[in-house]
């Protein structure tokens, strides 16, 4: 279980939220933390002990007015971390290839591939096209409806009618090179991981995973590590010290190492 760092962009400043809060409207979300260090900080910070594979998420739509800010946000990360962190958040196949051009060694992807509901085969091959497989993350991220975890999109407002399950995974590896699975229902609230979600992902072998969402302390570390089956790396954000959180950095590292 690997240690994957984060990189969280809302209206322009380098944040954790609430996932379910977040709204296009109005670019409202609840907040749990705002840093005073700008995306160059962060990339240093991981570059210096080495965490590549963590992800930078732009939060803000393209229709934003903030959306130009959080690119200037990313692209400081981008270039203190050059070939050490993938980017997120409106990516299509029309832009990938500029985020992998300024350093990202991934580009992450919802909304584009998982449109009016389903799977966009197709948009997969575009951005496979533009970019090379070896060089894209599918983001997954989902929430909880009538006791199965559907994909959700547009910054985890709209619900697809894609079901996560194991032969889903499967189904989706040969397009790109990892998963990132966040759990949408407890992001950002501190109160515990989502196990059932983690054991889902503890039961597929395939590409890297990454699961996000609720971690509070060190025993919830260990819950993944065993639900996992010791193959689901972790992100997390707001329970980090480096965000305002009790879990101390150096201590995550050696933990996870």
């Amino acid at each position: 279980m690997k240690f994957r760092p984060c990189i969280d962009i809302h209206n322009g400043k380098i944040k954790q939220i609430v996932g379910g809060s977040l709204l296009d409207r109005g670019d409202c979300a609840e907040e749990n933390f705002v840093s005073t260090h700008d995306g160059s900080f962060y990339g240093k910070l991981y570059k210096k002990h080495q965490l590549s594979g963590g992800h930078i998420i732009i939060l803000n739509p393209k229709s934003s007015e903030y959306y130009e800010a959080d690119v200037k946000e990313a692209l400081s990360a981008l270039r203190a971390f050059p070939g050490g962190l993938q980017v997120g958040g409106g990516i299509t196949d029309e832009n990938a290839a500029f985020f992998i051009e300024q350093g990202a060694s991934h580009v992450i992807v919802t909304s584009f591939v998982f449109s009016d509901g389903a799977v966009r085969f197709d948009r997969l091959r575009n951005l496979a096209q533009a970019v090379g497989r070896e060089h894209l993350v599918l983001d997954l991220s989902c929430r909880r409806k009538n006791g199965e975890y559907y994909i959700v999109t547009d910054r985890w407002q709209k619900f697809t009618d894609v079901v996560l399950t194991e032969d889903r995974l499967k189904e989706l590896e040969k397009y790109c090179t990892e998963f990132l699975i966040h759990g949408v229902d407890v992001e950002g609230k501190g109160q515990g991981i989502d196990e059932d979600l983690v054991r889902i992902l503890g039961a597929y072998s395939g590409n890297p995973v990454t699961y996000a969402g609720g971690i509070k302390d060190f025993e919830d570390l260990e819950l993944i590590k065993r639900e996992g089956k010791g193959k689901v790396d972790v992100t997390i954000g707001s329970a980090l010290d480096l965000f305002g959180g009790p879990m101390e950095f150096e201590r995550v590292l050696s933990h996870c190492d």
